[in-house]
């Protein structure tokens, strides 16, 4: 590792970067609900073109990918799920407890939306694996998902606050089984059951 790499203040990164995404995300929520003159849109347009001729002029090739801090800590802020610079990520802020239950509360709007006002099915697919999936890594091990099995029990709606969770149900060699949920306030709106398979 570079000593450029090794330099980097992960937490001043953080302040800066993860208030743009959170703006942008801002943005993608208006943009999807504005109802403003085209006179308006055209001239936002151009503005939001030159913001990111700006940023694309330093932005990296390829992935943002996983970057290792200098005390081994993992940073995922490109993930879809969890990712701090990812705009379309919720994002979700995951809570591991002592006894091995992963969870996570958030609120989702109109950009996850599918049925009118109601989650896109593939977005509560999407959240599931991951907090699904986080329940299996351990001891520094990735997991990587084999399988995942879902059970819509009825719709979820957007913009209300939502509860998913997961914990282990048992290890079977390099495969560990998960089962988990995505809840309102009224109850479970989906189950999930996935396999997740350790590299040998």
């Amino acid at each position: 590792m570079s000593d450029e790499k090794l330099c980097i203040d992960y937490s001043q990164l953080e302040s800066l970067y993860g208030p743009l995404a959170e703006s942008i995300r801002r943005l993608v929520d208006v943009s999807i609900r504005t109802e403003a003159d085209p006179i308006t849109v055209a001239a936002v347009k151009d503005r939001i073109d030159t913001a990111a001729a700006e940023l694309g002029a330093s932005a990296q090739p390829g992935t943002f990918g996983v970057q290792l801090t200098p005390d081994g800590q993992t940073i995922a802020w490109g993930n879809a799920v969890v990712g701090l610079r990812n705009p379309v990520a919720p994002p979700l802020v995951l809570h591991h407890e002592p006894d091995g239950l992963v969870w996570s509360e958030f609120v989702l709007g109109a950009p996850y939306e599918g049925p009118p006002e109601h989650v896109h099915g593939g977005v509560s697919a999407l959240i599931l694996d991951h907090v699904l999936g986080a329940t299996a890594h351990r001891a520094g091990r990735p997991a990587y998902t084999g399988t995942l099995t879902l059970r819509y029990r009825r719709r979820t709606a957007l913009g209300r606050q939502l509860r998913a969770q997961a914990h282990v149900e048992r290890t079977e060699g390099v495969k560990t089984f998960a089962v988990g949920h995505l809840a309102d306030e009224e109850g479970v709106t989906v189950e999930a059951e996935g396999v997740f398979i350790h590299k040998r």
